[in-house]
């Protein structure tokens, strides 16, 4: 009876990758390709433990592609969610909703990309950032667990995980960016009989 929660954990888990649409994470894979090969930056962000994912973002693609590919693919990958000291000021001194659209109005630029990490896909403060980004011409990926229909109209591009679990959607976003990140440096490596990971 104890083990009952956690075999529907794993169950849900599995589950997804099961069905996975490996169309749709090649489509993103080729966007972040497309932005990265323009020299284009790449801005993430996330509330809570989808935080944790945007940042390690950064760790996996500037340095981990940037290292094992042919091409010298450089990621220009910027974390929204990494500077607490501006997280706070914004939330003390204007509104906790803009301390992401702040940051892109000083950062963003035409082209660059945005990928959203949300949860609940509702979150208010992500949903400013993708109004504020397409307001820019800067092009928007949101990562969702259970979107709203509203912020998967949103976004240029959406994955909509369809798990009403946090614990499991952000295991599924860490996840899907190693997925990429990873299948990115193989394609690009100058070695492929060489573990890339």
């Amino acid at each position: 009876l104890e083990m009952n929660y956690i075999k529907k954990y794993i169950k849900q888990t599995v589950s997804f990758y099961e069905t996975i649409d490996l169309k749709k994470i090649l489509q993103i894979e080729n966007l972040i390709l497309n932005k990265i090969k323009n020299k284009k930056q790449i801005f993430t962000c996330g509330n809570g433990g989808s935080a944790s994912v945007a940042n390690h973002f950064l760790c996996d693609f500037n340095k981990g592609i940037k290292i094992s590919s042919k091409q010298k693919l450089i990621p220009k990958v910027i974390s929204l969610s990494d500077n607490i000291e501006t997280i706070l000021a914004v939330s003390n001194d204007i509104n906790f909703n803009k301390v992401f659209c702040s940051q892109l109005e000083n950062l963003g630029n035409k082209g660059d990309l945005l990928i959203t990490m949300s949860c609940s896909g509702s979150s208010s403060n992500i949903v400013e950032a993708i109004k504020f980004a397409k307001k820019k011409n800067i092009t928007t990926l949101s990562l969702t667990g259970f979107a709203s229909k509203k912020i998967q109209k949103l976004s240029d591009l959406n994955f909509d995980v369809g798990v009403k679990n946090y614990g499991i959607s952000e295991d599924i976003f860490q996840s899907l960016m190693h997925m990429i990140s990873q299948n990115i440096r193989y394609k690009h490596s100058s070695n492929r009989e060489e573990k890339v990971y």
